[in-house]
C-alpha cells in the first residue's frame, strides 16, 4: 500500500509545510476492520477525554502485540520519516540522530524507561473535539507521527476538521484546517519544523487538535512511533 508513495515530494512538503496528506493509502474495508477493533479488548488503557479537559471524546491505547496493520505502517514508514528528521536535526543545529529502523528507535525508548506503546484510536460523537496539543510522552521522542482517517467526512460525520496551527517566533500563529477522505494517511510534525530565514534556520512550534464534530462519529487511528513512560 505504500509502494507508490514518491518521498522525495514527501520530504519536500513536509520540509514546506509541517505535513502532508497521503491520499487513499488504506482501503475502505481496512478502515472498517480497523473501526472493529474499538471494542475488542486488545488495549492498555482507555481515556475519557474531558476528564483531563482534553476535549471531549474517547481514545484507547493498544497493548502489545499490536494489530498487524498498526505495526506494518509503523514499522514500514518509519526509515522515510528518519532520513526527514535527522535532516531537520543537522540544520537546526540539533544534536541528535535517530536510526535507521523503528526497532532501534524502540530501544532507545526502552533504554529510558518509555515502555508503553502509543498507537491508539479515537472516537468523537457529536460536539466531540480535541484541544491543540503535542504527543511526546517522554524525553524521547520522534519528530513525527500519523493520522489515519477511518469514517468519511459529510457521509459518516460532519465538523471534526484536523486543525494544525503553526506558532511563529514574533509573529502570529497560522492555522491549518484539513479535511482529509477516509484511508488518507496524514503525517505532521510531533513538535517543530524547521523554516529557512534570512539568517539560516529557525523552529516554529506546532500544536495540533480536532475541531467539533456537529453529526455523526468520526474515528481514527493515531500512530506515534516512540513509546512512553
Amino acid at each position: 500500500m505504500l509502494e507508490k508513495i514518491n518521498w522525495q515530494i514527501i520530504t519536500e512538503e513536509l520540509s514546506n509545510k509541517g505535513f502532508v496528506n497521503l491520499k487513499s493509502i488504506l482501503s475502505p474495508s481496512q478502515c472498517d476492520e480497523l473501526i472493529a477493533l474499538y471494542d475488542e479488548p486488545i488495549y492498555r488503557s482507555t481515556i475519557n477525554m474531558a476528564r483531563y479537559q482534553f476535549g471531549l471524546g474517547e481514545y484507547k491505547y493498544f497493548k502489545y502485540p499490536l494489530p498487524n496493520l498498526v505495526q506494518s505502517l509503523r514499522n514500514d514508514i518509519y526509515p522515510h520519516l528518519a532520513k526527514v528528521a535527522n535532516r531537520w536535526m543537522n540544520v537546526l543545529n540539533i544534536d541528535k540522530a535517530f536510526p535507521e529502523t523503528h526497532e532501534e528507535l524502540l530501544q532507545i525508548c526502552q533504554e529510558n524507561e518509555q515502555l508503553r506503546p502509543t498507537p491508539l484510536i479515537l472516537k468523537y460523537t457529536e460536539g466531540g473535539f480535541n484541544t491543540l496539543h503535542q504527543d511526546l510522552y517522554g524525553d524521547v521522542w520522534f519528530p513525527f507521527q500519523l493520522v489515519i482517517f477511518l469514517n468519511e467526512p459529510n457521509r459518516d460525520f460532519t465538523g471534526g476538521e484536523f486543525v494544525l496551527i503553526e506558532q511563529r517566533p514574533r509573529m502570529q500563529s497560522v492555522p491549518e484546517v484539513l479535511i482529509p477522505n477516509q484511508g488518507d494517511i496524514l503525517i505532521f510534525t510531533t513538535n517543530f519544523r524547521p523554516v529557512k530565514g534570512t539568517k539560516g534556520y529557525y523552529r516554529t512550534n506546532m500544536k495540533h487538535g480536532v475541531s467539533k464534530v456537529r453529526s455523526g462519529i468520526r474515528h481514527t487511528l493515531g500512530i506515534i512511533f516512540h513509546d512512553a513512560k
